[in-house]
């Protein structure tokens, strides 16, 4: 049987999918980051059997987090962590942030977000096709983010 990783192990796995210790994140394009983080996707962690336990995030807009507004297109993933007795305790994100200088066209996209949950019935391939059928991703992955973070949060 094989063992699933643990979800305290995800941010490795994102870094590892992102080759960051083969080159630096800055050089990463977009399309780099995007295909990363679906193959770090694809891959089944040990979290709880309930329907929300495993979730994808793809969501942009311009937002002002640091004190100057820029583009964010934020991919994340979010595991349910589950107390001893079995029940919710709280969620851990692994978040892939690539940020972008403001231009018109990456603000005239607004903002937009989509989720995806592993075993809720909807195939994950399907989900990221619809994501880069959107006309807003002809625009944003013609882009070289200035900035890309990776790392996890507990919320």
């Amino acid at each position: 049987m094989t063992r699933r990783p643990l979800v305290g192990d995800a941010v490795g796995v994102l870094e590892d999918e992102l080759g960051s210790g083969r080159r630096a994140l800055a050089g990463l394009t977009t399309d780099d980051a995007w295909l990363a983080f679906l193959r770090f996707g694809r891959q089944l962690f040990d979290v709880p059997d309930t329907p929300d336990a495993d979730g994808l995030l793809f969501q942009y807009g311009t937002y002002a987090f640091d004190g100057l507004p820029m583009f964010t297109l934020d991919l994340a993933r979010q595991f349910e962590i589950s107390d001893s007795g079995g029940d919710h305790d709280h969620y851990v994100q692994v978040r892939c942030e690539l940020l972008y200088g403001l231009a018109p066209a990456l603000e005239a996209l607004g903002s937009f977000d989509s989720w995806f949950f592993h075993g809720a019935g909807d195939d994950l391939g399907e989900w990221a096709e619809r994501l880069t059928e959107r006309a807003a991703w002809t625009t944003i992955r013609t882009l070289q983010p200035a900035e890309i973070r990776v790392y996890q949060e507990q919320v």
